[in-house]
């Protein structure tokens, strides 16, 4: 699949049929992840892998019921201390986010359906993981194949969204 289209037909997946996930399409996307640029290359991230169906249950506790339903969760953690701030802006949040969504992307090239959770309980997640208390739980994201064929994209017109040279109100 070519990137416009991948990134054309990604939609954000809420049902999922129990087909597992082969384990060479979950290396493939976290292989995309893995390749994300990143503040300083420090690339601060951890991913978890979660398919035990009682942990897929406990992280889903906090607070999307729906996601174990999924073959796979791919949780998102972060150590903050190493990419640095500016200001207050805190990269290691940035950096997650390209590398989730090149995860994402990864998914749909290969025919499955995702969908970017951040609002959840972290300290919810954070113990159904065992993930340290030195490190963030940012985001996850479901992973397995759509059980229904995805709604349409609603999206702004480019000229919604863009202005040259300055900042126009549009």
């Amino acid at each position: 699949m070519e990137l416009m289209e991948a990134i054309r037909k990604r939609r954000s997946i809420r049902k999922y049929r129990p087909d597992p996930v082969p384990q060479e399409d979950i290396e493939y996307v976290l292989e995309a992840a893995r390749l994300a640029p990143s503040w300083a290359n420090s690339q601060c991230w951890h991913l978890v892998v979660v398919t035990d169906p009682q942990v897929k249950e406990a992280v889903a506790k906090a607070g999307n019921p729906w996601t174990a339903q999924a073959p796979a969760l791919i949780v998102a953690c972060a150590d903050a201390t190493k990419p640095g701030t500016k200001g207050d802006q805190q990269y290691y949040m940035l950096d997650i986010g390209i590398a989730v969504e090149h995860l994402i992307l990864a998914a749909t090239d290969r025919g499955l359906g995702t969908c970017w959770i951040g609002a959840f309980k972290e300290e919810v997640a954070r113990e159904a993981l065992g993930v340290p208390d030195s490190i963030r739980v940012v985001a996850f994201t479901p992973l397995g194949y759509p059980a229904e064929p995805p709604g349409p994209q609603r999206r702004k017109s480019l000229n919604q969204i863009v202005s040259y040279n300055r900042y126009e109100a549009l």
